[in-house]
């Protein structure tokens, strides 16, 4: 079995509690910062905000597309979220953390493949999926900072 292992961090001029408010935000959020045609449609089946959320999402795979039930946990209130598949060994994190006035924002999703798709998934996989983690940092900082722009001071 080969260990896949796909990263993309990006430092962004937004606060950390904004940042991790779209990731955590299941409803609309998060789902408005996931690059199309590659992801589909985010349903939530329970929560919706961080702990505890469940949900089904498909993405695109190849020239197929694979759906994935998942279940949020927050094992770092505020800095750390996970989504883990129900059906596979497949984790997706997403770290927050501050960054002088800003944040250092991670992207992160594991799993492992066997045989022949393991080793295409380990050596094409990072580089295929790069460009579309790089397309969802660019989409939560544009939302950031719309975000922070909406809570200006009287």
């Amino acid at each position: 079995m080969a260990e896949i292992i796909i990263s993309e961090t990006a430092v962004m001029q937004a606060a950390p509690e904004i940042v991790y408010g779209i990731f955590a935000d299941y409803h609309e959020a998060h789902p408005g910062v996931l690059p199309r045609p590659h992801f589909g449609t985010l349903v939530v089946e329970r929560g919706g905000t961080g702990e505890g959320t469940r949900f089904t999402i498909d993405i695109r795979q190849g020239m197929g597309r694979r759906t994935y039930r998942m279940d949020v946990t927050e094992p770092r209130p505020g800095r750390l979220l996970v989504e883990t598949d129900l059906d596979s060994d497949l984790t997706t994190t997403f770290a927050v953390e501050p960054d002088g006035g800003g944040s250092r924002v991670t992207i992160t999703t594991r799993f492992t493949q066997g045989r022949l798709g393991g080793w295409l998934m380990k050596t094409f996989g990072p580089r295929l999926a790069a460009p579309i983690y790089r397309e969802e940092l660019r989409n939560v900082e544009r939302l950031a900072r719309q975000r922070a722009a909406a809570v200006v001071p009287a």
